[in-house]
């Protein structure tokens, strides 16, 4: 029984219809159409999900929380933030750009100390296509890295990081904490050796400093380098802020000097500098104790000795004992760079690999042999300091391409890391090695053979050889040197210590985890410590020649397990490997990790034989130690494809996000020639094979056990995978079965397709209900997602090419991300390929749909998925209450007068027989037609409360009271029965009532059932809602999506309360019409994308 109670508010008349008699009723039983009633619905009109709202949110809910969410870890700015103690409640946004961010940085770490000390070396040494080789294969090779890195890296975001962190979660914790370790190692060593570059230049530039005896250089070295050491490494441990202070200033002191040299270069073709080197004979000489080269000079008239003469002869004069070699040839002069139009070039184009000891000796230069004596290391000649050949100079230059990964370590501060990492690495390689060839052919065309094979200057006065060449001072390139040493060796000791920390917080080294802690800000103290002391190793070793190609060995240890991660990427071709850099190759990677290796064995194969075994032996203490970390990485992906090992392997935990594909389980329904029912359930499957995921085709036969068909059928669509047939004698019982049981290990199938049952509203069809229904829960609670197919059969067949058209998908709420995974892997086949994806989303009435949009639109950005992008706007609940009361307007209560104390109502009772949700459906959409369902449904509640007439007229207040709409089938079934029991029940019930006998009626026993059942009906707005919302999306979807080649919807989920099956199939049936192609997308509970790399 209703009582609608009238109250007088101060404006208007509103109803509270109250469900009398001891029955139980809904926690929240009133509607009322004004704004207090905001709560009711919690301002969503997506009743259709509502019961998942607290597992699956509504996509503005979601995209919110993805755009506050800062998913970096600790960069630069929260370093300096941390470091003046000031605490900021939010994270200032990161804006550096290309240039800034990756380009500069990477030019400041490639153009080093190489380039100032080794370069005029080596290409003297090897000559200008030995150099050119050199270079061009070292150059080739980190670009080949970058290419491979760029990929990684706009695969996903990369929180600060760097190449450790794209090898570890690409080739899984073991490949990463060796090579991480390996990439800490190559670091520590950078910083040694620019080190040993600064006291270098400072030893043969400042000669104050430099002890003059030979012997004691190395000493010099040690000395001087830990001081140095402990120098920066004070300023590193005060504060990161003055490093990335300081950065820009010394990368602009290189920049300058590099001009400078390039201005010098043109310089020689007008005027070469006026710097002349002594010969004696063929042989040059160390001009740093004679300021003349002659034997003898006149002086005031006299012909007088010179330095040189005191140097070869034991006295200065003339009658005395001298160097055999020095009495036998004449000192000559020449210039050191002849300049650009010399033809000095044909001079340089050829190696000159000698031992060490020998002469440095200009070719082409008249000299008298004589007896060598042990006297000679002490007379001014110039020597080989050590044995030069190719494999060697490959090992010393390969230092100076280092630093490709300047900008991925700080792509925390990055504002677009997917787009800067690549262009900026990219274009900062090419810049370099333009530099470097360019100067390898221009040292050999302007600079004399015997000055570029000097290693320190001693010819030219202990000025750097390049220092020369350049205009309009040699002090140019000293400082310039002095300061990229500094800033690079300053920028070493800062990023070491923070990539020892990040792999001791990822617990994969146990014996490690110490160096995870630091000061209260995050300064990484311990692993400063030990980095300062592994520093110190390669700085007692004191010499850059020794050093550089151990550097060289861990930096392309880095590198080729970068190749080696993309190669193996781009060959499993997994789902999440969708980069949005697309100039890649896996034989571009296959290349640039054989020419790592081969490079490795190049430069030293006992140094690269060490570094594997530090790397293998890194690997199993980790696989056999380490914590478990399951990171998505490609040996595990590769795991997939193997036997008993990778199966009992892939049990330990479960699978990554970024390694997760749909492993589908297709439901095959067989006719009565035991063929496939749906043949193009087959095709669909083949068409998603991009996921590279498990497929097993199931079918149930009742009584008898075939599969050959099955595999017939297969083979024909082309799907590859396993077919299984259970014979049973119950349909749902073996499908249960399969779901649960399918699949070995990890092995096993995630997802499962079925076609939807098109005959379900038939008599015969309460069966297919129930078991499609049945399938959605199992599959539910086995944490497996659900794709339900519609018009299965008019899906494209795998001979069929759709050359243009829309794949819409309609994200309404979020589980996981299937939805927008399914047309990616589709798109990567044949039939689907000309597609264009289309994404579309809800936007409530409180939303900000253009911001949705932007959020979308960055989402799927970061997603590397190109679609387009669209937020439909629905209308808020309020608007529902109106449909509904537009729907049904046979259930308003109209209030025509009243009086003080009694009131008298006139009730009409309709009785339809019509189902309550065909009437909501006709009634909303014309457009919808329902057939008359076989079963008799309970009527609906239909009340019109009209009071007779009164004196006062007022105006007509129209109000919804609450009913029951929907009736579960054992009711209808029962008032129906009774209904024909008690004979014929009137279409309309008139009843005239008064106040007191409304009271007193209560109380009475009620004949026919019918009515009975009518006033015991428990008030249920839910199917209303359900039902609304499945029309309001079905008329947007229909609208912008009916032309479409398919359409990707959210899957409800089934009713907790089974009684309600029949009508989650109606608003399923509701949800779908009008639409060609139809595909229910129902995720499994867990992320099956990711934006991380």
């Amino acid at each position: 029984m209703l009582l609608c109670r009238s109250k007088q508010p101060m404006m208007g008349v509103f109803f509270l219809c109250i469900p009398s008699g001891d029955g139980q009723s809904e926690s929240s039983p009133f509607l009322t159409p004004d704004s207090d009633g905001e709560h009711y619905y919690e301002g969503k009109n997506m009743a259709l999900f509502e019961e998942e709202m607290d597992s699956n949110p509504m996509v503005s809910s979601f995209l919110n929380k993805l755009a506050n969410y800062t998913n970096l870890t600790q960069g630069v700015r929260e370093h300096e933030e941390a470091e003046d103690g000031v605490r900021r409640m939010t994270v200032m946004v990161p804006l550096m750009g290309t240039f800034i961010g990756v380009y500069l940085p990477c030019m400041q770490n490639i153009l080093g100390v190489i380039l100032f000390l080794r370069l005029t070396w080596i290409v003297g040494t090897a000559g200008i296509l030995g150099s050119f080789a050199i270079v061009s294969m070292c150059c080739i090779c980190t670009l080949l890295t970058a290419i491979s890195m760029s990929a990684i890296a706009t695969n996903g975001v990369v929180p600060a990081g760097g190449s450790y962190y794209m090898i570890s979660r690409s080739l899984g914790p073991e490949f990463g904490g060796a090579v991480g370790l390996c990439f800490y190692l190559g670091t520590t060593f950078a910083g040694s050796l620019y080190i040993l570059g600064i006291i270098e230049i400072l030893l043969v530039c400042y000669h104050t400093i430099a002890i003059t005896k030979d012997a004691a250089m190395l000493n010099n070295m040690r000395v001087y380098g830990t001081c140095c050491l402990v120098l920066m490494a004070l300023v590193v441990f005060v504060g990161v802020k003055y490093v990335n202070k300081l950065a820009l200033v010394f990368l602009a002191c290189v920049i300058l000097s590099i001009m400078a040299t390039y201005a010098g270069v043109i310089k020689t073709i007008i005027e070469p500098p006026e710097f002349n080197v002594c010969l004696l004979g063929n042989r040059s000489l160390k001009n740093e104790k004679f300021d003349t080269c002659a034997k003898t000079e006149v002086v005031k008239n006299l012909t007088v000795t010179t330095e040189l003469w005191s140097l070869f002869c034991d006295s200065k004069y003339s009658n005395t004992t001298c160097d055999e070699y020095f009495t036998l040839n004449n000192l000559t002069e020449i210039q050191a760079i002849p300049g650009l139009l010399s033809g000095v070039i044909k001079d340089n184009l050829w190696g000159h690999y000698d031992p060490a000891g020998v002469f440095i000796e200009k070719e082409n230069q008249h000299s008298a042999p004589a007896a060598e004596t042990p006297q000679n290391i002490y007379k001014p000649y110039l020597f080989n300091d050590i044995t030069t050949y190719f494999t060697l100079l490959v090992g010393i230059y390969f230092p100076s391409v280092t630093g490709i990964m300047a900008g991925s370590n700080r792509s925390g501060d990055l504002k677009d890391a997917q787009k800067s990492i690549p262009i900026g690495t990219i274009m900062a390689i090419l810049t370099t090695s333009f530099i470097y060839i360019s100067f390898v052919v221009l040292f050999g065309a302007c600079i004399e053979g015997v000055v570029l094979r000097d290693k320190f200057g001693y010819s030219v006065k202990k000025i750097p050889v390049i220092g020369i060449l350049a205009w309009p001072s040699p002090w140019v390139i000293v400082i310039g040197s002095f300061f990229s040493c500094c800033g690079a060796g300053l920028q070493s000791l800062t990023g070491a210590p923070r990539l020892l920390q990040a792999i001791a917080r990822d617990g994969i080294i146990p014996f490690l985890q110490v160096f995870g802690h630091g000061k209260a800000n995050g300064e990484p103290t311990w692993a400063l410590l030990l980095t300062v002391g592994i520093c110190e190793i390669g700085i007692l070793i004191a010499s850059v020649d020794n050093v550089a190609p151990i550097l060289s060995m861990f930096f392309l240890m880095c590198y080729l397990f970068v190749n080696l991660a993309c190669a193996v990427q781009t060959l499993l071709g997994t789902p999440n490997w969708r980069p949005r850099f697309k100039f890649y190759h896996w034989s571009l990677s296959f290349l640039g990790m054989s020419l790592c290796l081969s490079l490795m064995f190049i430069c030293s194969w006992y140094y690269a034989l060490v570094a594997i075994v530090i790397a293998g032996c890194i690997y199993k203490y980790i696989e056999y130690k380490g914590a478990v970390k399951e990171w998505g990485d490609g040996i595990r992906g590769l795991s997939l494809n193997a036997a008993r090992y990778a199966l009992i392997r892939l049990e330990e935990a479960p699978p990554h996000t970024k390694n997760w594909r749909p492993q589908l389980m297709v439901l095959c329904k067989m006719n009565s020639d035991l063929l496939v029912k749906h043949p193009r359930l087959l095709s669909l499957t083949t068409q998603l094979k991009a996921g590279k995921g498990l497929t097993i085709v199931c079918s149930v036969l009742d009584g008898t056990y075939m599969t050959r068909n099955l595999k017939t059928a297969m083979a024909v669509e082309k799907t590859k995978g396993f077919s299984h047939v259970v014979v049973s004698s119950n349909l749902r019982n073996a499908f249960s079965l399969l779901i649960q049981s399918a699949g070995l290990g990890g092995m096993k199938h995630n997802a499962v397709l079925m076609a939807w049952p098109a005959d379900w509203k038939l008599a015969l069809g309460s069966l297919a209900r129930r078991n499609f229904i049945e399938t959605v829960r199992e599959t539910t609670s086995a944490n497996q997602a659900m794709l339900v197919a519609k018009n299965i059969d008019r899906f494209p067949s795998n001979q069929e090419r759709l050359k243009d058209g829309n794949i819409d998908v309609w994200w309404i709420v979020h589980d996981g991300g299937l939805l927008m995974l399914l047309p990616f892997l589709l798109k990567q086949h044949k039939v689907w390929k000309k597609c264009t994806m289309r994404i579309f989303t809800v936007a409530q009435m409180d939303d900000n749909s253009i911001q949705m949009k932007k959020d979308l639109q960055m989402f799927l950005y970061q997603l590397r998925l190109d679609a387009e992008v669209e937020v439909v706007e629905m209308v808020s609940h309020s608007t529902i209450y109106q449909s509904v009361s537009a729907t049904f307007p046979f259930m308003s209560t109209t209030l025509v007068g009243s009086t003080d104390d009694s009131r008298q109502f006139t009730c009409h009772f309709s009785l339809l027989v019509d189902s309550p949700i065909q009437s909501i459906t006709d009634v909303s959409r014309g457009s919808i037609k329902r057939k008359k369902q076989s079963a008799v449904h309970a009527p609906p509640l239909n009340i019109m409360c009209i009071p007779e007439e009164e004196t006062n007229n007022q105006p007509v207040q129209t109000v919804l009271c609450q009913a029951q709409l929907i009736h579960d089938r054992n009711t209808a079934s029962h008032s129906a029965a009774n209904d024909k029991a008690a004979g014929a029940t009137p279409d309309r019930v008139h009843m005239t009532w008064t106040k007191d006998k409304l009271i007193n009626e209560r109380n009475k026993q009620r004949e026919g059932m019918a009515v009975k059942d009518m006033f015991n009906m428990k008030p249920n707005q839910s199917n209303v809602r359900r039902m609304h919302t499945a029309v309001k999306l079905n008329e947007v979807v229909v609208k912008k999506s009916k032309n479409s080649e398919l359409v990707l919807l959210n899957m409800p989920g089934p009713p907790k309360n089974k009684k309600g099956d029949e009508n989650y199939m109606e608003f399923l049936e509701v949800l779908m019409e009008g639409l060609d192609r139809v595909l229910l997308v129902r995720g499994g509970g867990r992320e099956v994308v990711t934006i991380y790399s």
